[in-house]
């Protein structure tokens, strides 16, 4: 009987450990991360949300003049590793803009710190040979049946989730109770993390979509509706934008985020033959022409051509986010009054860091909505008196 216990324990001890890897907090980017880790066999540990001990752990170890986006990953990997994890993982692209070099300076910190957790980028502009070789390291295994499927549930899980908060901004600017469509979303965002494999996946979206019918609307309300564009991070990051669509819709608008994950996703990963039609990148060259020749880092080329994308299809306003000393996004802003006077189209720019102040932000939101409901006011008295000048002719 001894031996036999002997052994099992054996085993036990030998029996190979589950890795556990961490990702920095951008919005609800972590489903998919989730996915992809659960399908290899590989423990995903999500840190707590992002909060001001966050911010706080973030900025005591970050340079001073560094973005907003800096700080808010390093605090997460330090709130990660304080939890157990074995690996921490970031994405990380080349470009003219200081998320490539974020990688190298956040290990650097991590081993200067004293934390011993391994780092790990996945560079998405190497496509699918990007996401391969970083679930081969992770999980150990060259499973490519197993590598496909969790590329594959995760692409798909990042389309879903970028729907569901499309219902979400549509609900909640025309819901009659406060907070019953976000609650829905939370829901449906509960069901998709649970899921296994694609078919429970496609039960669990279709079963979010259908119970945002049940949240009670105005659907005769008039709402104004808005492009949030900038950098992505901020646009994506409910913390770092201080819930800026929860602000809006509150005051009855619509938002459409310009920069999604999902788009970035046809931009980097998917491959052209799987494409319908024309990709944001792809626009952006298109649009941006008159303003901006080339692409000068970040997400400004994409911004610019956001302004005349949001006219053609004659939104109430534009609002640009960036992070305080992003050169890409500060260029931007400099066109914009250029292209403010050529569109007649409202443009709120805001830049965000540690130190915004939540009061003077919400007002200046108050502010840029009660423009454009008075220029929308305006424009409907105009059309009413020429429709009337046309019918006494």
């Amino acid at each position: 009987m001894r031996f036999f216990c002997y052994i099992i324990g054996i085993m036990k001890n030998t029996e190979k450990k589950k890795i556990k890897v961490s990702f920095p907090h951008m919005g609800n980017i972590y489903v998919a991360w989730e996915m992809a880790l659960k399908t290899m066999g590989v423990e995903a540990y999500i840190p707590p949300y992002t909060s001001k001990k966050t911010l706080s752990l973030g900025t005591k170890n970050s340079p001073e003049a560094i973005c907003l986006p800096y700080k808010l990953i390093l605090g997460n990997f330090i709130e990660a590793i304080e939890g157990g994890v074995d690996y921490v993982s970031m994405i990380a692209s080349p470009g003219i803009c200081r998320l490539g070099e974020y990688g190298r300076n956040i290990e650097q910190v991590l081993h200067d710190l004293g934390y011993k957790a391994n780092y790990i980028e996945l560079s998405l502009y190497d496509g699918f040979k990007g996401m391969i070789d970083y679930l081969v390291r992770l999980s150990g295994t060259k499973n490519y049946f197993k590598i496909f499927k969790a590329i594959f549930l995760a692409t798909r899980t990042v389309f879903m989730v970028d729907e569901l908060q499309n219902f979400l901004s549509y609900y909640r600017a025309r819901e009659i109770h406060k907070g019953d469509s976000e609650k829905v979303f939370n829901h449906a965002i509960k069901l998709i993390r649970n899921a296994n494999g694609y078919r429970e996946l496609v039960k669990a979206h279709k079963q979010g979509l259908k119970e945002f019918s049940n949240v009670k609307i105005d659907k005769n309300k008039d709402v104004l509706h808005v492009d949030l564009t900038g950098e992505i991070y901020i646009v994506n990051d409910e913390f770092s934008n201080q819930n800026m669509e929860r602000e809006l819709g509150a005051m009855g608008v619509q938002v459409r985020r310009s920069l999604t994950i999902s788009s970035f996703l046809k931009d980097a990963i998917i491959p052209k033959m799987f494409k319908k039609g024309e990709t944001h990148l792809e626009r952006a060259y298109r649009l941006a022409k008159p303003y901006l020749m080339r692409d000068i880092g970040g997400d400004a080329l994409e911004c610019i051509s956001d302004v005349l994308y949001a006219k053609e299809r004659n939104v109430d306003g534009l609002i640009h986010v960036s992070p305080f000393t992003c050169m890409p996004e500060i260029m931007s802003q400099n066109i914009f009054p250029k292209m403010r006077e050529d569109t007649n189209l409202p443009i709120l720019s805001l830049i965000m860091d540690e130190q915004t102040g939540r009061a003077g932000y919400i007002t200046r939101l108050e502010a840029f909505v009660d423009l454009m409901r008075r220029k929308k006011m305006k424009a409907k008295i105009d059309e009413n008196k020429n429709l009337k000048e046309t019918q006494k002719v």
